[in-house]
């Protein structure tokens, strides 16, 4: 894998790039669409490619780990082969699923004892253990195993939080350098940046990882919570450590909104469920704001979702024939809301690369954020 730093904006930290892997080359900043357990949730890997125009989706080592289970992932030749997708693919390690279950796992020092929110099962993630099944999924970016503590953490729990997240890395890049991947093409590890809201914590967690030399850094263990100028001001201190000459990415973040500041500040890449799982629930992401398409003004419009025309559903289907697809609980509408929620995730950062391709991102940026924040 290598990246290719193209251009940086002069009034911000905001840069673009290309991120090449064998499956594809990833034009940054970019959004990966989350395909939890194998699939982005109600959309075709068709659409993802040809109407979304994904460049890479993301996987997670948790979900894909409990169904279908790494020995069908293995004898499938991969989450590539099984799924259907042949771009590049990253998979997050687990981790923040596995502390999301709070009373149903045990943290120790060789890693974490869960129950599986299947059925009960009893299972132990390591961070040898993690950095297997992610050669198994055949992910080309894969994350070290961390521990994602609450926003709130003290202090001290913070800190021996990040401690145990740095020794675990350390135990991953080991695994990882001494195994091979399994089906003929590169993979590379990610190390991920904690340390709640503490900025000398988020110092030693990204010095750190630098001194791991990997080919991209993450940064975890944000937008949990926090207030957005306390999230901003942790990238800020992480950016100011990690290395211009690689990836950078900020893992669940976020709103469109968040987005742009977090490219501002230098970040390449982002993942969050946002696009779809409010999709779902009937908001969709325009270039002219935000719409709850169960609101009854929709009721008689019958323009398109979205004047710029993102994908295919901007032109085929009207605001008045979602409504009544969400209305009438058809799946149909449950699909058009979540291709184009991503489309319009993906158009912004293309066209956020664009404007810092042009020199002229921080006024593009404030005109875009006032524009696409409003609620219509």
């Amino acid at each position: 894998m290598h990246y290719t730093l193209l251009a940086k904006d002069t009034a911000s930290n905001a840069r673009c790039g290309v991120l090449t892997t064998d499956h594809g080359e990833i034009r940054t900043p970019v959004f990966m669409p989350v395909g939890t357990a194998g699939t982005v949730k109600g959309v075709h890997a068709r659409e993802l490619k040809e109407d979304i125009r994904a460049e890479i989706i993301l996987g997670n080592t948790y979900h894909l780990y409990l169904r279908p289970g790494t020995e069908v992932l293995e004898k499938a030749g991969g989450l590539h082969k099984f799924n259907g997708w042949n771009g590049p693919i990253l998979t997050d390690s687990g981790g923040f699923q596995v502390f999301s279950l709070a009373g149903n796992r045990k943290i120790t020092e060789e890693g974490v004892v869960f129950r599986s929110h299947i059925n009960g099962s009893k299972h132990t993630f390591t961070p040898e253990n993690v950095v297997d099944i992610q050669r198994s999924i055949g992910a080309d970016i894969v994350m070290a195993f961390d521990e994602c503590p609450p926003g709130d953490s003290d202090y001290g729990y913070a800190e021996k939080s990040l401690e145990r997240t740095q020794r675990w890395l350390e135990r991953c890049i080991r695994r990882f350098d001494e195994t091979a991947p399994l089906y003929g093409y590169g993979q590379e590890l990610f190390p991920i940046v904690q340390g709640c809201t503490y900025p000398d914590l988020r110092e030693r967690s990204a010095e750190h990882a630098v001194a791991q030399n990997r080919e991209g850094y993450a940064i975890g263990g944000l937008a949990v919570g926090e207030p957005a100028a306390e999230m901003y001001a942790m990238i800020e201190v992480v950016n100011r450590i990690l290395p211009e000459d690689k990836p950078r990415y900020l893992m669940g973040v976020g709103t469109p909104e968040n987005i742009l500041e977090a490219i501002e500040r230098g970040v390449d890449m982002f993942d969050c469920v946002m696009p779809t799982r409010n999709g779902r629930n009937g908001m969709l992401f325009t270039t002219e704001g935000v719409i709850n398409i169960k609101n009854r003004k929709w009721e008689r419009d019958f323009t398109p979702l979205d004047p710029a025309a993102l994908c295919y559903v901007d032109t085929d289907y009207s605001k008045a024939y979602l409504r009544h697809l969400i209305q009438s609980d058809e799946l149909l509408g449950l699909q058009i809301c979540s291709v184009h929620n991503l489309a319009f995730y993906l158009w912004l950062v293309r066209e956020a690369r664009e404007h810092i391709l042009a020199g002229d991102f921080i006024s593009w940026k404030e005109k875009t954020v006032q524009q696409i924040t409003q609620r219509l």
